[in-house]
């Protein structure tokens, strides 16, 4: 089998992810310019990406009684003050903004008797979101000179003397490649998930906290293109309800549970409360003999039963539905929870690219927004929202000033060289190995030498040593896959996407000499936080090496920009 045909397009401006970041950015390019959008989006966009099952809350708002700078002040705690407050700060203006443009598209907010919105907790408001990305899809679908081609498998960046000119992919429904050639390129796409063993391996290892078909896509072609990178180190691991990974957040806020272990005793204050805290302290309890480790339901009201019971229908149904097959409310059984294998995600987590202000990344021409963006945490989907706003604006306002043609010399030799790297994994039947194999070796060693669930997160750097050596003979074994069709050659980029973050994981984990965050970054080496690292570890990626980057902060009032 081989590539049948071959496709140049040209637009104005390419959209790589047809998720939350990109379809607001799309809406947004739209309302404020007549220039032409292709968005490419792997799965379809009606319902793909993070938002895919739906939300029961937006985590990211202003309300009543606070300011952005309040929720700037709260993700820089968190993370330990390894953040960019600059983008912070512009992300969390624009939150309330955005909720009022969704909520207008059909969004439920939930209401008081007052008409106020209903808060869970400081910064997040009560939704039914189930229908949020079909929203988003349709207000999509109703743009003008906005092209969506879904089931288009992006690859590689296309970058001249290091700025974009547009994208290479192909078809997983068809035996077709595609140039995209572009003035402008937003890089959308998810985060990283499967690059460490799951909580639950084989038949079900689907059922994770991130979803399993955001491979870190984005990330890769960044890293191979040269794009700086920052903070790969700060992983997420989300706590999650047992066996379900379902979010423990609708429990922990939604009826104030408190974190318990096996003798009944809150230990959450003795660790702490951010989110590497919270995680940390259970994986101590374990190890220490108090475990299993709970979210305390046992007493709830029957009103909060309910409550919960609908919760988990909006976002996480399976929760609901092991509270239904064991026959037990939660007010009659507390619920177990547990650490998730370390994902790269940098719509919770500072992992991203490294942009300004604009979210431009280093590479001109190139925009990151969403997960793919570094150094602003805590952003969930109105954040990505946001940024895909910021985003949008500044490309507009850069073509308003260059009107840059997107014709080369050049395209139809670059499309046929790209063709037959496809082909080489279409067309090898000498294949040792299959993809599954080699992502199932990929995620051992990341569990065992770079801190997953059967290291409890722990690191050294000789550990660190023997995961790049044997990442790296992972990604020379994966140069000789074969695919059997279009959707086998998805999953070998797939694997190879992942192969690359993890490179970037395990140099940044090895670049931090410290412990910032318990679990996230736990290094046995260097046990202890200090102040010596309070800045950024950034990495490049110069003729196949990772070169690590040290950044000063970027502190309150202060800003970013490349020229700085």
């Amino acid at each position: 089998m081989k590539i049948e045909e071959k496709q140049i397009l040209h637009t104005d401006i390419l959209i790589i992810g047809g998720g939350t970041a990109g379809c607001y950015a799309a809406m947004t390019i739209r309302e404020h310019s007549d220039y032409s959008v292709i968005i490419a989006e792997k799965a379809n966009i009606k319902r793909s990406g993070c938002l895919a099952a739906g939300v029961n809350a937006l985590n990211a708002y202003i309300t009543k009684g606070h300011v952005p700078q309040d929720y700037v002040d709260y993700a820089d705690k968190d993370a330990d003050h390894i953040v960019r407050q600059d983008l912070l700060l512009t992300m969390s203006e624009g939150l309330n903004r955005v909720t009022a443009k969704m909520e207008q598209l059909g969004l439920v907010i939930l209401k008081d008797e007052n008409g106020e919105y209903v808060a869970r907790g400081n910064r997040n408001i009560k939704i039914n979101g189930e229908n949020f990305k079909p929203l988003l899809a349709d207000a999509v679908s109703k743009l003008s000179d906005v092209t969506v081609i879904n089931q288009l498998n992006i690859t590689d960046y296309i970058v001249e003397n290091n700025v974009i000119k547009g994208a290479f992919g192909f078809s997983i429904a068809e035996k077709k490649a595609y140039e995209i050639r572009a003035k402008k390129v937003l890089i959308a796409t998810g985060g990283a998930a499967g690059l460490y063993r799951p909580n639950n391996p084989g038949f079900s290892r689907h059922k994770m906290w991130y979803p399993p078909f955001n491979t870190g896509a984005g990330y890769a072609m960044g890293i191979r293109a040269g794009a700086e990178m920052t903070t790969f180190e700060m992983r997420f691991i989300a706590l999650r309800c047992k066996d379900t990974i379902a979010p423990t957040g609708t429990i922990a806020q939604g009826v104030g549970a408190k974190q318990v272990n096996s003798l009944g005793e809150v230990y959450e204050n003795k660790y702490g409360l951010t989110t590497s805290q919270r995680v940390y302290g259970t994986v101590k309890e374990n190890l220490e003999g108090r475990g299993p480790c709970y979210l305390r339901t046992e007493g709830i009201t029957e009103e909060q039963d309910d409550s919960l019971r609908k919760a988990y229908l909006n976002m996480a149904p399976s929760q609901t539905l092991k509270w239904v097959e064991a026959g037990k409310n939660p007010s009659e059984q507390n619920v177990e929870i547990e650490g998730t294998e370390p994902y790269i995600v940098g719509g919770h987590t500072a992992s991203g690219y490294w942009v300004d202000t604009n979210r431009e990344t280093t590479i001109h021409g190139l925009f990151a927004a969403g997960d793919v963006a570094g150094g602003c945490p805590q952003k969930y989907v109105t954040g990505a929202l946001v940024e895909g706003e910021i985003a949008a604006l500044r490309m507009v306002e850069q073509l308003d000033e260059e009107k840059k043609e997107t014709q080369s010399e050049k395209e139809q030799q670059l499309l046929e060289e790209k063709v037959k790297e496809y082909d080489t994994f279409l067309q090898n039947e000498n294949a040792m190995f299959t993809v599954e194999q080699l992502e199932e070796a990929m995620q051992k060693v990341m569990d065992a030498y770079a801190g997953g669930i059967g290291s409890h997160y722990q690191f050294n750097e000789k550990q660190l040593a023997m995961a790049d050596e044997k990442i790296r003979q992972l990604q020379t074994l994966a140069a000789g896959l074969h695919a059997e069709d279009m959707h086998e050659l998805i999953f070998i980029y797939e694997l190879t996407e992942r192969l690359t973050v993890c490179r970037s994981v395990i140099a940044h984990l090895g670049a931090r000499k410290e412990t910032r965050w318990h679990s996230f970054a736990e290094n046995l080496d260097y046990p202890e936080k200090s102040d010596e690292w309070l800045r950024y570890v950034n990495s490049r990626m110069e003729d196949g090496e990772l070169k690590i980057i040290y950044r000063d902060l970027v502190k309150k009032g202060e800003t970013y920009e490349h020229s700085n």
